[in-house]
């Protein structure tokens, strides 16, 4: 039976996840198991790159054979419908550069070595993850809302959906040796904010009907 763990920002995300499987997390960040299913356990970081890579580095989890990262996540692509669950394969820090004049310097472009793009790892097809569209994410620290900012950062790095964590967990994965996905549900479109076109519970429902059949499958 394979081991798995599910990393997730906040317990509210995973919440219908964490009540099937008998999860119950004492704090808002930590390590916690099954008590149903030894082999399943959740990591909950808290909000952010900084905390993500943080608490996947913290733990050092090489003991298991899947590490899903978790969440919702807005969409630049109107081809991605509100609710749709989305494999983050690619995923870059865009605020990671430097500032000139009004342009903007790209990490990889200064020189300084190392990267802010990374990349999910699979050693195995699954089923479940195969049937989802495959996207391209970008990570921040500010979620966008300006319609300029969103037109540079589409032109900068043509990506599909924005995160908070996405390659924070990825850049973490880098030190795993089993399989690594991100798995998002798109909540909303980014655009100039406004909440009353989210639709946080449909995207909270199908991320965690996902996720429990796809930890079904691996356990059959």
């Amino acid at each position: 039976m394979p081991k798995v763990l599910i990393v997730a920002a906040t317990p509210q995300e995973i919440e219908p996840f964490l009540n099937r499987f008998k999860i119950e997390p004492t704090s808002n960040v930590g390590f916690f198991v099954s008590s149903v299913n030894p082999h399943l356990a959740v990591l909950i970081t808290g909000v952010g790159m900084v905390n993500t890579a943080y608490y996947m580095g913290r733990y050092f989890l090489s003991a298991f054979n899947f590490t899903i990262n978790a969440g919702i996540c807005g969409s630049f692509n109107k081809n991605i419908k509100i609710g749709e669950v989305v494999n983050v394969v690619e995923d870059s820090i865009a605020e990671m550069g430097a500032q000139d004049g009004d342009d903007f310097i790209k990490y990889p472009d200064l020189n300084l070595g190392g990267t802010n793009n990374y990349i999910s790892r699979s050693f195995e097809t699954i089923e479940g993850f195969e049937k989802l569209k495959k996207v391209k994410g970008i990570t921040v620290n500010s979620v966008h809302g300006n319609d300029e900012s969103i037109q540079n950062v589409l032109k900068l790095f043509s990506p599909d959906v924005e995160s908070m964590e996405g390659a924070g967990f990825l850049r973490g994965c880098e030190h795993l040796p089993g399989n690594c996905f991100q798995i998002r549900a798109v909540s909303n479109y980014v655009e100039k904010r406004d909440k009353n076109k989210w639709n946080i519970p449909l995207a909270v429902s199908n991320l965690n009907e996902f996720l429990i059949k796809v930890v079904e499958d691996l356990n059959k």
